[in-house]
């Protein structure tokens, strides 16, 4: 969901952070955890569309960004935020067009409606689908199809970010600053808290996560579409994201909210079941693209 509104740090290990509180945070969790959603993608999809991914990614370099690799799937779980930055020869951003692509912005105390959040296809789950859809075509260019790949890993990982889902005017948490446990500062909000600290640690917590799942949980896990994932996200924001830090997610949101330990703890859990499901979902999707 980071665009040039939308800027959210990260973290690089919780721990050196926490014992170095007067440092700013560095970037991290959408790195780490769109990296275990790849991995996680990698090892449950099926040996030929393994095959295919690693095919149309030794062809990176057709994506002309030397700056930013992509050729594996962890490589290519960030690309889309590495690209943010380069400038073409004008000047402009290069991949400007594409900041949008992160979110979609769904108004947690309103009915859910994508309409309006993905005018035009500017939304994460549009992109999900004409991503697919060019990785289904064998006649496209392969330029394309290496880019919808790159760009489909990420997407999918944003997607289950509930903040890139679900919000309430204010830039996906953005604008919350927050404090983590004892840990917080000017430029922590809840947005980076989702996106790196509870995040690392829910992927460390507990056994590994990246592994083989068996056929039951990858069926129940993964069952829907991509419009049902994002309303799913969209209520873990309401229920969980925000709920977690005011009594009422609809009331007006305080300047500045704390999640405790407790809540932390409590929250864990379906931090790492959210990248759980996007790991599965994507595999999902790779399987249904390029299987």
């Amino acid at each position: 969901m980071t665009s040039l509104r939308r800027v959210r740090p990260g973290l690089a290990v919780a721990a050196t952070l926490l014992a170095a509180a007067t440092a700013a945070p560095a970037s991290a969790y959408w790195e780490y955890g769109h990296q275990t959603i790849a991995q996680i993608a990698d090892a449950n999809v099926r040996p030929k569309t393994r095959a295919a991914i690693r095919a149309l990614l030794a062809h990176s370099e057709l994506l002309g960004t030397p700056e930013c690799k992509a050729s594996n799937i962890s490589d290519a779980a960030v690309w889309a935020d590495c690209i943010k930055p380069l400038k073409g020869p004008d000047g402009k951003a290069r991949f400007g067009y594409a900041y949008s692509w992160h979110y979609q912005d769904v108004n947690i105390c309103h009915p859910f409606d994508l309409v309006a959040a993905c005018k035009d296809g500017n939304c994460v789950s549009a992109q999900i689908t004409k991503d697919v859809a060019l990785l289904k075509n064998k006649r496209a260019p392969l330029h394309d199809r290496v880019q919808a790949l790159a760009f489909l890993v990420h997407f999918v990982g944003d997607l289950h970010q509930p903040l890139h889902a679900g919000e309430k005017d204010d830039q996906g948490g953005n604008k919350v600053l927050a404090s983590y446990g004892g840990y917080g500062t000017a430029r922590l909000n809840l947005h980076s808290i989702w996106d790196g600290y509870l995040a690392e640690r829910a992927i460390t917590s507990g056994p590994p996560i990246v592994r083989r799942y068996p056929a039951a949980v990858r069926a129940k896990i993964a069952a829907g579409d991509v419009t049902d994932w994002s309303r799913e996200s969209w209520q873990v924001a309401h229920d969980v994201t925000y709920a977690s830090v005011m009594a009422d997610p609809c009331a007006p949101t305080p300047a500045h909210v704390t999640m405790d330990e407790a809540t932390i703890e409590k929250d864990v859990p379906i931090a790492r079941l959210e990248v759980e499901r996007g790991g599965l979902r994507l595999a999902k999707l790779l399987d249904q693209a390029l299987g």
